[in-house]
């Protein structure tokens, strides 16, 4: 593996630094810390600002309106939106949206890419993710209770969902049902139809993605055939189309946040004094922060060995996950030991650090707990054993 990043990635890497510092952080001192993330016309404004400056939406693929970009590519640069909350918002690669463009572009027909993926490729629209359930599906999908029936040339669901981020507000939604034969699909709805009510949104400790999480009711949502998306029954293949990337590309925007608490955290250590001499010549500092670099290194090849095998076409599923939980909890104590670092100061909303660290902590737990990855991966692990004999 090459860790030199091509010329071009390297200059988009540093447009995408510039863009951040100039035109996104500014934005976070007019945005209270509360709520459920961004309002759609604070979204609409960074959204502009990134299509003016050519950083629009740079995962999607080229004949959609994006720039294309592979894995490693990403990588590079989603850790530069990341270094803001607003970040992610401002380029299009928020979750959820990031992974439905992916899943879309890899699974969709002409005709259905044209409807849906097209407007939110050029930041006009916004997805959620329909498939965790309250008394069902959630690390395990094959508890899911969302039932799809077929009804003369569609089909006719009936579930409650919730976790569902960036419900209130999507344009479109895709729902994970269970069909009869107990096998589950995928189908593609507008917002607006008639069976779709956003019950409540849930107050949660992260307050960063736009339309916040959502709980979901479908009360006889009719579906026709043509809004199936790709295959009758095939629901799960086509959830690890979605997740595997997904998992990794909120790895590389969440380094960007544990590199800026680390940041700020060296720069206070650097100037506070305490006991006649600054902070970070004391050695209980001192090593916190040299473990911040050792995690956030960590971390970043991590992504990038990750990203690099997904690029040369392997599936990626086992080494996703063990991404996901290195990188989450390696960032977790980054921002963990950040907090501790500046004191009381830590645990005020005087600097960024404190949100940093309520939007981060959840990070251990959706995409799958690091139990449920560590779990799949044992298995695999054994299994893989047993065959070698």
């Amino acid at each position: 593996m090459d860790f030199q990043l091509p010329a071009d990635v390297r200059e988009l890497r540093d447009r995408t630094r510039r863009f951040i510092a100039e035109q996104v952080l500014p934005f976070e001192e007019t945005v209270a810390h509360r709520g459920h993330g961004p309002s759609e016309e604070l979204r609409q404004e960074l959204v502009s600002r990134a299509r003016a400056a050519g950083l629009l939406t740079p995962h999607a693929s080229t004949e959609m309106g994006g720039l294309g970009l592979n894995h490693v590519a990403k990588a590079a640069v989603f850790e530069e939106a990341g270094y803001s909350w607003l970040g992610p918002t401002a380029l299009n690669i928020h979750a959820p949206d990031e992974g439905n463009i992916h899943l879309m572009e890899e699974v969709a027909t002409t005709a259905q890419k044209e409807r849906w993926l097209r407007p939110q490729v050029a930041g006009r629209s916004r997805s959620c993710f329909a498939m965790t359930e309250p008394d069902g599906a959630g690390a395990d999908p094959g508890m899911l209770q969302t039932l799809a029936v077929q009804d003369g040339d569609g089909y006719v669901i009936n579930g409650r969902k919730w976790f569902i981020t960036g419900a209130e507000g999507a344009d479109y939604a895709i729902v994970m049902a269970r069909m009869e034969d107990g096998s589950a699909t995928m189908f593609l709805t507008d917002m607006d139809r008639p069976g779709i009510r956003l019950e409540r949104n849930m107050d949660t400790m992260d307050t960063c993605f736009t339309g916040g999480h959502g709980v979901l009711v479908f009360e006889n949502l009719r579906v026709p055939a043509t809004d199936v998306l790709g295959e009758v029954g095939k629901g799960f293949r086509y959830a690890q189309v979605r997740l595997a990337p997904a998992r990794l590309t909120h790895c590389m925007r969440w380094l960007g946040q544990a590199r800026r608490a680390h940041d700020i955290a060296l720069d206070y250590a650097r100037r506070r004094h305490a006991f006649g001499k600054p902070l970070a010549e004391h050695e209980g500092v001192g090593f916190m922060l040299a473990d911040n670099d050792i995690d956030l290194h960590t971390a970043r090849l991590h992504i990038w060995h990750t990203a690099w095998l997904l690029d040369q076409g392997h599936k990626g599923t086992f080494e996703s996950s063990r991404a996901k939980v290195a990188c989450s909890e390696a960032q977790w104590r980054v921002v963990d030991r950040c907090v501790q670092i500046l004191g009381g100061l830590g645990v005020t909303e005087d600097t960024p650090i404190m949100r940093i660290f309520m939007d981060l902590r959840a990070f251990r737990i959706y995409d799958g707990p690091s139990e449920v990855h560590r779990w799949s991966m044992a298995r695999r692990l054994v299994r893989e054993a047993e065959r070698k004999g």
